[in-house]
């Protein structure tokens, strides 16, 4: 009774920690948990370029402090008449050039690595709505489904432990490690598909094929929203990516050509599954 117990517990957890392994959390003051070698290089360009603004707003500081206590009108009665130094205006012009130099290198390799993309084992196409989102495989021409978030009562009659207000009826289903090409647009207005995790962002504008692209790392449920204000329900219009084995993935899609949900039931039931059969064995 006691092993049953704690196996109810510890998959509870489980449950709860993949739910909650890519979404906002409170008091955080970071970026997302990475999950794709791009958020890898988002993650290591924002703290390289942190260190560097800390370096100067040091600097400034000083000259600052400096300034004010050498420099004031009871410490310096009779202020300097200099009104040129070729030496400081050479420093201060040379100086901000290299510094925006050193930031500009790396930036110019991570923006080619978004934008260039690599051929594609999956090609999914996302239509921003008003409110909502709707997928299709151009590759699997009968699976396309909508996804529309769900209410706090739809979450509990679904019975999982999904994030308000991120919680989608359908997610968007993809393998693990395989490159994935976004083909983003609109049918109304402009939106914005944005998955923090995968270092997605990327403009949803009517009449245009944006395209944008990721490689999970790992296999879970990773959680975005539209970016761009797009109307009065723009807050409630979440994403939602399940990130599943190949041969989950294969399985789920043959089945969605025949129907979605049914086809998603079967996937979180083989995921649960699985999950509870790795508690088991770590318990014995």
């Amino acid at each position: 009774m006691l092993v049953t117990s704690l196996l109810s517990f510890a998959l509870a957890g489980l449950m709860s920690v993949a739910a909650n392994a890519a979404q906002p959390h409170d008091w955080g003051i970071g970026l997302q948990e990475s999950a794709s070698t791009v958020m890898d290089d988002i993650h290591w360009f924002g703290n390289f370029t942190f260190w560097i603004i800390g370096v100067i707003v040091v600097f400034v500081a000083i000259l600052l402090a400096i300034v004010m206590i050498k420099f004031n009108a009871k410490a310096n009665p009779e202020p300097s008449k200099t009104s040129h130094n070729t030496m400081i205006e050479v420093v201060w012009t040379v100086v901000p050039i290299l510094i925006l130099l050193v930031l500009a290198v790396p930036s110019f390799r991570l923006l080619y690595k978004q934008m260039e993309i690599p051929s594609a084992d999956v090609t999914v196409k996302v239509t921003g709505y008003q409110w909502y989102w709707g997928y299709e495989y151009p590759d699997n021409p009968d699976v396309s489904f909508d996804s529309i978030m769900l209410s706090e009562e739809e979450i509990k009659e679904k019975g999982t432990n999904e994030p308000r207000l991120l919680a989608v009826d359908n997610e968007m289903v993809v393998p693990v490690g395989k490159v994935v090409r976004l083909q983003i647009t609109s049918a109304d207005v402009i939106h914005a598909y944005a998955l923090p995790a995968f270092g997605v962002k990327m403009d949803a504008v009517p009449g245009r094929l944006n395209e944008s692209w990721f490689t999970a790392d790992r296999e879970g449920m990773y959680y975005g929203q539209c970016s761009e204000l797009c109307g009065k329900d723009h807050a409630f219009m979440p994403l939602a990516v399940r990130v599943v084995s190949q041969e989950k993935y294969d399985a789920w899609l043959a089945a969605a050509a025949e129907d979605v949900e049914e086809a998603n039931k079967a996937l979180i039931a083989s995921t649960t599954s699985a999950t509870k059969s790795n508690l088991q064995l770590a318990a014995q």
